[in-house]
């Protein structure tokens, strides 16, 4: 299974991800999800998530001082 906005490979809990409304599974990875996660209501696994299920992703927050240290005002 794959995301379906980025063809990433899902884990075990990415792939079990549903919507609350309608029970479609989502198909997103956990980089792709977060850009919706305030504004859709998901059914998780929860107990399927380990270390490996969120060692890839990179939050935003993390990269700003990377990529505004070399910008003078």
């Amino acid at each position: 299974m794959r995301c379906v906005a980025c063809n990433k490979a899902l884990n075990d809990y990415e792939s079990t991800r549903k919507s609350a409304t309608t029970g479609e599974y989502l198909d997103l990875c956990n980089s792709c999800f977060h850009a919706i996660d305030q504004d859709i209501e998901t059914i998780a696994r929860p107990d399927l998530i380990d270390e490996e299920s969120f060692e890839d992703d990179v939050e935003l927050d993390d990269l700003q001082g990377d990529l505004f240290d070399g910008i003078q005002e």
